[in-house]
Formats: structure tokens, sequence, C-alpha cells
């Protein structure tokens, strides 16, 4: 089971994700946008759709273990390795501790 932490932008225009960035203590991100708002969980339901999809995982391996109703949210995944992210997303920028995988 592995953790990606995860920055939405809600009302992006599109499903998307934008690649990786760095908060502001050096550790790695990835970004996602998705089109509906945040109301009622739509837009965390829209997060995970996309993800499952990207990783070729299905929906019931994702689940949104914090930051629910906050922009940054630390999505599990059952069965995701370093090379599965890699592959999907290219390989997020190394730091002294990542917090992935």
């Amino acid at each position: 089971m592995a953790r990606l932490a995860v920055r939405v932008t809600p009302k992006g225009g599109r499903d998307a994700v934008d690649g990786w960035a760095r908060d502001p203590e050096g550790r790695p991100f990835l970004k996602v946008r998705v089109s509906v708002p945040p109301s009622e969980g739509a837009a965390n339901a829209a997060v995970i759709v996309l993800l499952a999809k990207a990783l070729r995982r299905p929906k019931s391996a994702l689940r949104i273990v914090s930051g629910e109703s906050a922009r940054l949210k630390m999505v599990e995944i059952d069965g995701l390795d370093e090379a599965d992210l890699a592959a999907a997303f290219g390989t997020p920028p190394a730091t002294r501790s990542t917090g992935l995988i």
C-alpha cells in the first residue's frame, strides 16, 4: 500500500494531471485538476476516478485518507510501486524523505 500526496484544483476546466511540484518544505506532490466543483464530495470522487484510470487500478483500490475538504490530499493506493507511479506520472522529484511509496 502506497500513499500519494495530491494537490487538487477543483473547477479546473478539465480533468488532468499537471505533473509534480514541491511544497514549501520540499516534499513532492502531484498536481491534479478536475472540472467539477468541490461540493458534496464531487471533486474527491473525480480525483479518485482520474487517478484510478491513470494508474490502471480499480477505483476501489484508491481512497483519500486525509484532506477530504482541503486542496492537499493524501491518497492511499493498494498495490502501487515506484515503477507504476513513474510510468503513470513520471518520476517524482527527489527529496530527503518523499513520503511516497
